[in-house]
């Protein structure tokens, strides 16, 4: 073009003012009486050829629309359908024009118009709506017409502002309703896919840069579209999805969007190295300054809003095998999150300082981290838990496994720690490059130590073993000897049981913790039975037994109430059974080796022993030690969504749709942004 976008536009919205009026103060009464008059049941365009081509040159007011739209009745929003479906029908034909303007603004007023039609709460969500937007007879062909013009619009050299305003229409689409399966209208995006579209731009750095976090949040709640119903094409497609491209591009766009919170809470942590007196002076300061303000806990809000990149990253993990060479895929923090706000107009600086490699796997590991420290509500539970699901799946898989494993695969997983009374808060920024196994354990046992109180999260204790047991599994099955303090996991285990049994009293009336103590046996039971074919040394093995026999008393106090509540029947009877089956071999550990290092104490006249002379008592005496092969210690349950699960993703996306909602209300992209970005195209 010869003239810019912005000078044409400008002389004709000129050309359709009224003569004699000021530039800006009509254009605004223009518009507002265009549509009052539209919402009155009048049609506008009457004798007024060029009537439509002057609306969409006019700055679209989406507030105005969507609050005309709330006012109106069920009775009048009927009797407004014909005009409705008119405004409807005549947005889409100007989404064919080569004047990006127009576009725009049809896209602007296409949004409005099924924003406030779905915030009128109307009974049927899926026929109701569709009517009053574009008509049975038309809606298919409407909707194919539409559809295609956004992938156009996605796959082609367009402006920034113009795939990101066909991204926010589509991400409108989705999240009209609180539940995603009650969307009718989403049964055109499953006979239209977009998802060929969305992956394109996945692969493209640039357009992954600006349109990455939406895409994402698009493929999370199509994803979910009636998943437990029918088949839902976006589930089958990512599935199979193999292009190496775009699946390392939504790793990446993940990965940044997590670096970037992990960043950013770490900054917001006090000098590790100050005193307790200003640690607690400042902390009490932040306390006052929130409340004075109103500010409420932004990390805690951050983590929240972090729902929808952690569902996208779940679905992925879940669905696609492939997928798991992307999450292990070694790169340095070079690219730069995915744009937050419909147009970019400015290029994204670079936040990144840390040019240590890393994977998305270590960036998530970190962010599980913080997570981790702060559980106390049902929201933040609630991300706990997918960080959980999401670790259970990778560690079910055989590949991820062994890129965990491998000894050639050493990062530097910067784990943060909850602050506890005999520590302060920390994170292990020095910690050395190990193979990632050796992080996730220590995010298990750090998450073990740190959440032991009476109101037991008992779901996220059973999911936590869970992930360990995996990993243990593998290492049993593939005879893996992993560099690992093993100490450490079984002091927490230990710790775990003994403040357990501290507090049943308190406990057993709301918790079945013979599931979770059982649990705890079982993994010393692996320990215990194939330790010798996995653990890294034999000297480990003999750490084993000397932690068991030192803390013989838990494991005694243990088979006691386990004794006792499965002779006194009752609902945990069959529970209490089963672990007081599962203790044969740590009782039968503990019964051989203790006399037998009393007799030696006896007999060297020694009133107290070393660990160095109870490891030798205890290895010259397993030829005499006779235990029981139990079955089945290297099995478990794969994880399944469905049916266990089905409740909480429906709840999740529930949530996920009404934050997505919000971002999209509070980033409408205004005229002059618009203007700006097209200034620069000639």
């Amino acid at each position: 073009m010869s003239v810019t976008m912005s000078a044409q536009a400008e002389m004709e919205l000129q050309h359709y003012l009224r003569q004699g009026s000021t530039a800006k103060k009509p254009l605004k009464e223009k518009l507002v009486q265009i549509y009052e008059a539209f919402f009155r049941g009048e049609d506008p365009s009457l004798g007024n050829p060029s009537f439509w081509d002057e609306l969409f040159l006019l700055k679209v007011n989406s507030g105005f629309i969507e609050g005309e739209l709330e006012k109106l009745s069920a009775y009048q929003l009927h009797e407004l359908k014909e005009n409705i479906n008119t405004l409807f029908y005549k947005c889409i034909v100007t989404l064919q024009e080569d004047y990006q303007i127009r576009i725009v603004h049809a896209l602007q007023t296409l949004c409005a118009l099924i924003r406030g039609i779905y915030a009128r709460n109307l009974s049927n969500y899926g026929f109701d709506v569709i009517d009053i937007l574009m008509g049975f007879d038309s809606a298919e062909s409407m909707m194919q017409t539409l559809i295609g013009h956004a992938n156009t619009f996605l796959t082609t050299e367009c402006p920034v502002g113009l795939k990101s305003l066909s991204l926010k229409l589509l991400l409108v689409l989705v999240t009209a309703t609180d539940n995603v399966s009650q969307n009718t209208i989403l049964e055109y995006l499953m006979m239209n896919s977009v998802f060929e579209s969305l992956i394109q731009l996945l692969a493209n750095p640039v357009d992954r840069q600006n349109h990455g976090r939406d895409v994402i949040l698009l493929l999370a709640v199509l994803v979910n579209y009636r998943k437990y119903e029918s088949a839902n094409p976006y589930i089958v497609k990512l599935s199979i999805l193999d292009d190496e491209l775009a699946l390392n591009g939504l790793s990446q766009v993940v990965s940044n969007m997590l670096s970037d919170f992990n960043r950013e809470f770490s900054q917001s942590q006090p000098d590790q190295q100050q005193s307790f007196f200003s640690t607690l002076t400042s902390m009490v300061g932040s306390m006052m300054l929130s409340e004075e303000n109103g500010v409420g806990n932004t990390a805690a809000q951050s983590v929240c809003a972090n729902h929808a990149i952690l569902l996208a990253l779940y679905e992925a993990v879940h669905l696609n095998r492939n997928f798991i060479t992307a999450l292990t895929r070694s790169h340095t923090m070079t690219e730069t999150s995915p744009s937050m706000s419909p147009v970019s107009l400015n290029p994204p600086t670079d936040l990144s300082t840390d040019s240590q490699p890393s994977n998305l796997l270590v960036t998530f590991l970190q962010y599980s981290s913080i997570v981790f420290q702060d559980i106390k509500d049902e929201s933040k539970q609630c991300s706990a838990k997918l960080c959980l699901i999401i670790m259970t799946c990778v560690a079910e898989d055989q590949y991820a496994n062994s890129l965990m494993h491998d000894a050639n695969m050493n990062f530097r997983v910067p784990l943060h720690k909850m602050p506890m009374r005999h520590r302060k808060q920390k994170v292990e920024k020095d910690s050395s490059s190990r193979p990632l196994a050796c992080a996730l354990l220590d995010l298990m046992v750090e998450f073990v130590m740190s959440h032991m109180m009476k109101n037991l999260p008992l779901e996220l204790y059973l999911r936590c073993l869970d992930v360990t047991h995996r990993i243990l599994c593998y290492q049993k099955r593939c005879r893996v000897r992993l560099n690992y303090t093993w100490k450490e996991l079984w002091t927490a285990l230990i710790s775990l049981v003994k403040f357990l049994l501290a507090n049943e009293s308190a406990l057993l009336p709301q918790y079945n913790i013979f599931h979770l103590t059982s649990q705890v046996v079982s993994i010393f039971n692996l320990f215990i039975t194939f330790g010798d074919t996995f653990l890294p040394s034999p000297s480990t093995y003999d750490e084993l037994y000397y932690e068991i026999i030192r803390m013989h008393q838990v494991f005694d106090n243990l088979y006691s109430l386990a004794l006792r509540y499965s002779s006194a029947g009752g609902e945990f009877a069959d529970a209490a059974s089963k672990l007081t089956n599962s203790l044969v071999n740590i009782r039968a550990i503990i019964n051989h080796f203790n006399p037998k290092i009393d007799s030696w104490a006896a007999v060297n006249h020694l009133s107290a022993l070393t660990e160095e002379q109870v490891l030798e008592v205890v290895r010259s005496n397993y030829d005499t030690l006779t235990l029981k092969l139990q079955d089945n210690l290297d099995l478990f349950e794969r994880y399944s969504e469905k049916p266990k699960e089905s409740g909480f993703f429906t709840q999740l996306v529930r949530t996920v749709i009404l934050d997505v909602r919000k971002h999209i209300a509070a980033t409408d992209v205004t005229q002059e942004r618009v203007l700006q970005e097209f200034s620069s195209i000639s």
